[in-house]
């Protein structure tokens, strides 16, 4: 119906722009309102208010609303219960006013939001509405206003008029699903992906924004996750579920569906579970306030709740203790820390186990170290934030210095507002360091306030200001060096899997520099290097451009041709004569000539010569981009150095370096590139200058278990072995030669190991340091010489290329993986050794009948099915073929050997050690997942990961579990640093240390040697000499202070030159028999004083109550 007088006029209409159109008279605006009221069809509605809309836009602008009443007209329309014709139409033109005005005048987004604080909750209030068209238009006008609003003015404009919506609950259910979609929509809107730079920024802003407001949000959304209709607590849920996504932090992320399920449930058991899974977190990213406020209303619950047990509040206390050690910003601390404070006092104060009063007294300390104001820094505003007030007197006095404002009527009241708005919004960007938003912020704002070109003075001033500010507190921005050549400058994003590695980052890459690109594992650095290579990453030059090459490790290769051939027909080489190829061969140390390396087989080669001759083929293609991934891995001390010097040499090659090595990155590397938050931040300077500026980085220089913790599990015992210097594993005289090769790899080499060993073997690449621990392990079988160990040794072995104990299981997930390695009680890897295989001379052996000489004739074994003690050494229960097992037979492990079953009597002793060792283990995935957290890798990924998708760092350490599974006595390391970040290499170096098992390993890293290592074994040209026992660099352990950290070397000598025909030792030594000690006989007075004993102890269990146990008498009686 139309309106029958027009509503009363607020203020004169005044036009202020030059060359706008004349100010519609009072007529036509009210003859605009009727159509748009009394349309008869939702579309000429819409079409009414967009003509509406667009008048008023072109002539008296955002004075038009107030002037004329549109908005109150509007609102009562949308009031008329009788009219849902009426109640449309408002929400029509509403919903145009949000839709168009913004975009022209943004200052309209302070009268809608924050002016007339009525207009927002009668929008939401109308989705619930009787009428289906009007609730329809009631969400078309949210839409508009939410896909309208810049990041700052939803934050800082819309969430607050959500948040008090939300707050009165007076609403109907339709409004509060509506306001909490909104919500849910605002953090949705503010995840992190792979669109332009510019939408990135904005949802920085956004999230940052956001995340700092959900201290207030979480209570509320936690209220209605309670409430009685289905339709609100399930919307609730929702919207938790899209707040949780701005907390940004690695480690609690896999943790959010129980803590919304504990805030969903506030039940004490699901309370406990979010505690537990809390507690069995290793917190490592900074904590900011999201992760604040999601985590401390849980933990407040738990301190303050009488109910909780000791050992639940042990582990809050303990999660209190570990989040706020990395609460880096004492304003944050503050906030929040202080809520938590109370209950831990109590707990100090309370608690009945003193190990938990002494927990909650660390947690204390901490709380207060945190919330302290350490040198001044808030008091003197060093980390002071800018306050909104602060930015409204800046801006003020920018204003008044660039004329000051037009002041028609209304724009007094209209600017208060604003002014709030815009300088929290400004205060918000100057604290995420978004200063190049701040014009974006100020000018649009202003424009309609004040003469032309005067607002955008202002913002220029303003935005110059906080610049200088930002400059004044965290230094002036690094300026590039002038006459650098740069080759790349790209801003791209990175994604793998369902996982996002970089967004929006910018990788800038100078002529000659060489960069060390450092990150923790699974971080993405090899992933980023290999889409390079494969010319997959956004805005890096193409290869006709920038010539790039990836040396990377790629040990599989297995070619029977010569290494010269094997260059020569790369395709890539085709244009390169063969004289060419040659020279540059020998560059890297391939000698030519018939003897040379270069008529050595590629299949032959060792791990360091692998990596030099991908080297050549770098140089051959005369690469501007080297991109090296663990350039450093199997190469020895000498080849390191001649690579540093590679390196630095050719300054028209620019490189790209991922390496675990500090010593190499100290040495070579002019900038550092660290993965931070999902961005790559450049450092100039080495490793110890990127250290400097990031004291976290510190990691890189020790070998710390604080961030990765291994606990490998205790070895059991072995039979016969009481001391741990006892040899258990002997070589003597032995030599072996690959087929083809024209001079053994090892020559008589003797050595022994023990339980207490730490043997580094050390040698030049093709030395023979792999072919000695391949015998050892009984990989391959010498030619010469003999292999003796116990028969019970559980050896755990990782090969120099690691990842080939997985490669062939790269559908399974870990857990699948060990689940299948040793389901039948054995270790299937064990069985696929050489020394384990049945040749074809075996196979006729057991086809070969035995005659005992036992008067029963020949007969042929069907299999090996017990064994005991017997004497010095075993015997074997012999099952044989086609006869009932009451004819089986006892057999010593002499005639057995005598009569060539070696690798039957091998196989059933790896099966008792396996079965030994596996007595202890259930392999079910919930016992097989806490083994690989004990190892390193997080039990998610060990679950549902598969192996394929995993880094080289997390493959290693599935080998290594997979590995340490059987509880072996000694572990063998073939370059166990490889692939290995600094926080693993810490963790694998503490958990060594540790271990009560003996370890032997071949390693380049000095430092990772050094270390562990007293005792070394020098391979040179295939002959084995042993080096005295050294003193191992215990500083080289970031906790080398603690007591009980020292390293146990052996007392007995592990080794022997080769000369010797076997290693030197004691007689029961040189017996690898293992007999007991036979017991001294006793002396007259030690049996009188043994029969004192007895006789005091029958007195006294004569003298005890009844029932007490008669103690036995015991030859190993304590005095």
């Amino acid at each position: 119906m139309p309106h029958s007088e027009s509503p009363t006029m607020a203020s004169p209409i005044v036009v202020d722009k030059s060359g706008s159109a004349p100010a519609p008279s009072h007529e036509d605006v009210q003859a605009f309102l009727n159509s748009i009221i009394t349309a008869k069809t939702s579309h000429a509605s819409v079409d009414a208010a967009y003509a509406l809309t667009e008048l008023l836009i072109n002539s008296v602008g955002f004075r038009g609303l107030q002037g004329y009443g549109i908005l109150d007209s509007l609102k009562k329309s949308a009031t008329n219960k009788k009219d849902p014709v009426q109640r449309e139409g408002a929400m029509n033109g509403v919903g145009a006013l949000f839709e168009r005005f913004p975009r022209a005048q943004k200052l309209t987004e302070v009268i809608f939001l924050v002016q007339d604080e009525t207009l927002l909750p009668l929008t939401i209030d109308s989705l619930s509405d009787k009428a289906a068209p009007v609730r329809e238009s009631a969400k078309y006008a949210l839409d508009s206003l939410f896909d309208n609003l810049s990041a700052e003015a939803k934050v800082l404009g819309l969430l607050p008029g959500l948040m008090k919506y939300l707050g009165k609950k007076s609403g109907k259910w339709q409004g509060a699903v509506g306001a909490l979609e909104l919500m849910g929509r605002m953090a949705d809107k503010a995840k992190m992906g792979m669109e332009s730079l510019e939408v990135e920024q904005e949802k920085d802003v956004l999230r940052e924004a956001m995340g700092k407001k959900l201290e207030g949000l979480i209570p509320i959304v936690e209220s209605y996750m309670h409430d009685l209709k289905s339709e609100v607590a399930k919307q609730a849920v929702k919207t938790m579920n899209s707040l949780t996504t701005l907390l940004q932090n690695d480690d609690i992320a896999p943790r959010i569906p129980i803590l919304v399920k504990a805030i969903e449930d506030p039940s004490t058991q699901s309370l406990q579970k979010a505690i537990h899974a809390l507690s069995q977190t290793t917190f490592v990213a900074v904590v900011t306030s999201p992760v604040l406020a999601m985590v401390t209303p849980l933990l407040e619950r738990s301190l303050n709740n009488p109910n909780t047990t000791q050992e639940v509040t042990r582990q809050t206390v303990v999660v209190v203790e570990n989040l706020t050690k990395l609460v880096h910003d004492p304003i944050e601390a503050r906030a929040f820390l202080p809520k938590l404070r109370p209950g831990v006092k109590a707990v100090v104060d309370r608690a009945s186990m003193p190990e938990v009063r002494e927990i909650g007294g660390r947690a204390l300390a901490v709380i207060d170290s945190a919330i302290a104001d350490k040198d001044g820094n808030v008091e003197h505003g060093a980390l002071a934030r800018v306050s909104p007030f602060e930015v409204s007197l800046t801006l003020e006095t920018h204003i008044k210095n660039n004329g000051g404002l037009l002041n028609f009527p209304g724009d007094s009241e209209v600017w208060a507002s604003a002014k709030a708005l815009v300088s929290a919004m400004i205060a918000e960007d100057v604290h995420e360091r978004q200063i190049k938003r701040i014009s974006s912020l100020v000018a649009p704002y202003l424009q309609p306030l004040m003469n032309p070109g005067a607002a955008e003075k202002v913002s220029e001033a303003v935005s110059q200001f906080y610049i200088d500010e930002d400059h004044r507190k965290f230094g002036q921005p690094i300026v590039e060096e002038d006459g650098e050549t740069e080759i790349v400058n790209a801003t791209f994003s990175l994604g793998y899997g369902g996982m996002l590695l970089l967004s929006h980052t910018n990788l800038r890459l100078l002529k000659g520099h060489r960069y060390g690109l450092c990150g923790r594992n699974g971080a993405g650095k090899s992933t980023l290097m290999r889409s390079i290579a494969n010319g997959k990453l956004e805005g890096f030059p193409p290869q006709d451009e920038v010539k790039t090459c990836f040396v990377e490790h790629n040990q599989g290769e297995d070619a029977e041709i010569t290494i010269l051939e094997y260059i020569v027909k790369d395709p890539r080489f085709k244009d390169e004569t063969k004289e060419r190829i040659s020279e540059v061969l020998e560059e890297v140390g391939f000698t030519s000539g018939p003897e040379g390396r270069q008529s050595h087989k590629v299949g032959s080669l060792s791990g360091g010569w692998k990596m030099k001759l991908a080297l050549a083929r770098a140089m051959l293609m005369r690469a501007d981009v080297l991109l090296l991934d663990e350039p450093t891995n199997h190469l020895d001390v000498a080849n390191v150095a001649w690579l540093q010097e590679y390196l630095k040499s050719h300054t028209e090659i620019t490189s790209l370096i991922v390496s675990h090595d500090s010593g190499f990155l100290d040495a070579v590397c002019t900038d550092i590139y660290h993965y931070e938050q999902k961005k790559l931040v450049c450092y100039k300077g080495n490793l110890a200058d990127f250290v400097r500026q990031k004291p976290e980085g510190k990691s890189y220089y020790t070998l710390s278990s604080s961030q990765v913790q291994f606990k490998f599990p205790p070895p059991g015992i072995l039979t016969g072995v009481k001391s741990n210097t006892r040899s258990i594993l002997r070589m003597t005289d032995c030599t072996f030669t690959y087929p083809g090769a024209p001079k053994p790899s090892l020559y008589n080499a003797s050595c022994n190991l023990s339980l207490s060993s730490r043997v580094a073997i050390i040698g030049a690449n093709g030395a023979g340091k792999s072919t000695l621990i391949k015998i050892l392990t009984g990989e391959v079988i010498p030619q010469e010489g003999k292999v003796e160990k116990h028969p019970n040794l559980r050896i755990g072995y990782i090969k120099q290329h690691a990842l080939e104990h997985v490669e062939m299981h790269l559908e399974k997930t870990p857990n699948q993986y060990l689940q299948w390695r040793y389901a039948n009680g054995d270790d299937r890897e064990v069985l696929m050794k050489q020394t384990r295989v049945l040749t074809a001379e075996d196979k006729a052996q057991m086809e070969t009948p035995i005659d005992l000489g036992d008067g029963k004739g020949a007969r042929r074994i069907e299999a090996l099915i017990g064994r005991q003690k017997y004497k010095k050494t075993f015997q074997y229960e012999v099952k044989w073929l086609h006869m009932l097992p009451k004819f089986n037979t006892m057999i010593s492990r002499e005639t057995l050997l005598e009569k060539g079953f070696q690798k039957l009597i091998q196989e059933f002793d790896d099966h008792e050690a396996s079965r030994e060792g596996l007595g202890y283990r259930v392999l079910e995935p919930k016992v097989i997942s806490k083994h690989f957290e004990d190892l390193g890798m997080d039990p998610e990924i060990a679950n549902h990961n598969e192996i394929s998708g995993l880094s080289g760092g997390q493959k290693v350490k599935v080998v290594l579990a997979g590995a340490m599974w059987n509880n072996p006595h000694l572990l063998v390391l073939d370059e166990p640093t490889n692939f290995l970040d600094r926080d693993s290499l810490g963790g694998l170096a503490v958990a060594i240390r540790d271990y009560k098992g003996g370890v032997i390993m071949i390693s380049h890293n000095e430092e990772f040697v050094g270390a562990l290592c007293p005792e070394q074994w020098h391979v040179i040209d295939g002959r084995v000499q042993h080096k005295g026992h050294l003193a191992v660099d215990m500083a080289r352990f970031e906790d080398s202070s603690r007591p009980g950290s020292s390293v146990a070397s052996s007392n007995v000598s592990s080794a022997a030159p080769s000369s010797a025909g076997t290693p030197i030792g004691s007689d029961t030594e040189g017996d690898m028999k293992f007999k007991a000690k036979k017991k001294k006989k006793m002396t007259k007075k030690e049996v009188k004083e043994r029969e004192v004993r007895r006789r005091l102890r029958y007195i006294d269990w004569l003298n005890s109550p009844k029932g007490t146990p008669q103690p036995p008498n015991t030859d190993d009686e304590a005095e």
